[in-house]
């Protein structure tokens, strides 16, 4: 019987596949049995199961059987509806998606051939990178720049060389609002300099923004899509505001640019959960959501409040990080030729996990940089994890 050579049947796209560290570490250890600032799991303590039950009992009595059934590729009316009231966009401008994952995924499938260029920040998530390599995009990342005319300068210096290159530019990929990984911030400038690039341009913007109701300090800022609906696909998530088990998202955008996107997800899955959705449009109908965001932004903010309070007391000298106004996640830098990668096997030996900084890189640098999480352990685990990784910190770094 002759053996079956599967790499000759593998597509070409199989190969420009990358796994996710992330995804890796959870099948590597149990999450629950050591410190773990790895991932960006929002906390079981903002999920309200009681009134989850309740919702789900008040959905089955209003719609039946309708719940389980198949329903539209752009989402139930119900849901698209309690969006659009919510963020004050036109119900035609909203597509319901599974998960936000899935939208930036859409995004990249309707909008970038092979060899296309994505710009986007570097660093930059992991996720929206593995989407676009996936696609075989040519990805081009843009440090940050704390200027407006320097961020303005930088921009436009890689656009400049990707056509200088002959490469198409499709679209611009940003997390606006307390960034993963880094938990920055854009400015309003830096927002308005962005869409004035993609006009000038001629390339769309993909505003991915799962963070933005999570934020615990400063003033909110208007969203990239509020400045030019046109020119910008506004990504949203249920995955962080209410459960990421239901897999649930949103994109805000242009019907024209929609259309493509139902077409495309009719060939993916057909149509987001319907019963998750209408267990998401009466949650946020019904006010729940706002009533446990509420609950969640001072469970959160107490958390990151803690760890900077940590780092500053037991970091050795030599690292810094950063300070973000909302999100989950911080960022550390510590001193040039340090390895976050190498040094992860011993974080990890000795109880204690982070994602490498390197991975969130376009280009695999920022090696002496590494993401922690402050959302998913108890006040508690956080104490002892930052206590932990400083002692080894200490040592690797003396």
């Amino acid at each position: 019987m002759r053996d079956i050579d599967y790499g000759r049947l593998f597509s070409e796209d199989t190969f420009s596949f990358f796994r996710s560290p992330v995804r890796d570490i959870f099948k590597r250890v149990d999450l629950n049995a050591i410190h773990s600032f790895a991932g960006g799991y929002p906390s079981a303590e903002t999920f309200p199961l009681e009134v989850f039950k309740s919702t789900m009992a008040a959905v089955i009595d209003k719609y039946g059987g309708k719940a389980f059934q198949y329903g539209a590729t752009q989402g139930v009316t119900e849901l698209r509806e309690v969006l659009s009231a919510r963020y004050g966009v036109p119900v035609e401008r909203v597509q319901i998606t599974s998960s936000s994952q899935q939208g930036i995924d859409v995004c990249t499938r309707i909008l970038a051939d092979p060899g296309d260029v994505v710009l986007t920040s570097d660093p930059s998530y992991l996720g929206a990178l593995q989407s676009f390599r996936s696609y075989r995009a040519d990805v081009v990342g843009v440090p940050h720049e704390d200027s407006p005319e320097h961020f303005r300068q930088v921009y436009r210096s890689a656009i400049e060389d990707c056509l200088e290159r002959g490469k198409k530019i499709k679209f611009l990929y940003m997390i606006p609002d307390f960034q993963n990984p880094s938990g920055e911030t854009l400015s309003l400038d830096e927002r308005k300099i962005l869409v004035e690039l993609a006009r000038e341009y001629g390339f769309l913007i993909v505003e991915d923004s799962p963070y933005r109701e999570l934020r615990y300090s400063g003033t909110p800022v208007p969203t990239i899509y509020s400045l030019d609906p046109d020119i910008v696909l506004h990504l949203g998530s249920f995955s962080k505001i209410f459960a990421p088990g239901f897999r649930l998202g949103w994109i805000f955008g242009n019907p024209e640019v929609l259309d493509k996107i139902y077409v495309c997800k009719q060939s993916l899955d057909l149509c987001p959960p319907v019963f998750d959705q209408y267990v998401a449009a009466e949650f946020m109908g019904s006010g729940d959501l706002d009533r446990n965001l509420a609950k969640s932004i001072d469970l959160y903010r107490g958390k990151r409040d803690l760890m900077l309070s940590l780092l500053d007391e037991y970091m050795p000298e030599g690292i810094s990080w950063t300070h973000p106004e909302g999100g989950l996640f911080l960022f550390l830098t510590m001193p040039e030729g340090f390895d976050s990668v190498a040094f992860y096997d011993t974080a990890l030996d000795n109880g204690v996990a982070y994602v490498a900084g390197s991975f969130f890189h376009t280009d695999g640098g920022g090696r002496n940089t590494m993401r922690l999480n402050f959302s998913f352990m108890t006040p508690e685990r956080i104490k002892e994890g930052i206590i932990l990784l400083a002692s080894l910190l200490k040592k690797a770094l003396a």
